[in-house]
């Protein structure tokens, strides 16, 4: 249960993956009005 294990988070961290165990960030997308209001100069 370390680096060369695969399953762990330690060993997807070290083989650069990501997987169940080693989740990645969800970036929040803008929606489409909120475009449209931070172009609108008021």
């Amino acid at each position: 249960m370390g680096k060369g294990d695969i399953k762990t988070r330690r060993g997807k961290i070290a083989n650069n993956s990501y997987g169940a165990r080693r989740k990645r960030k969800i970036k929040k997308r803008t929606s489409v009005e909120e475009k449209v209001q931070a172009e609108k100069p008021k």
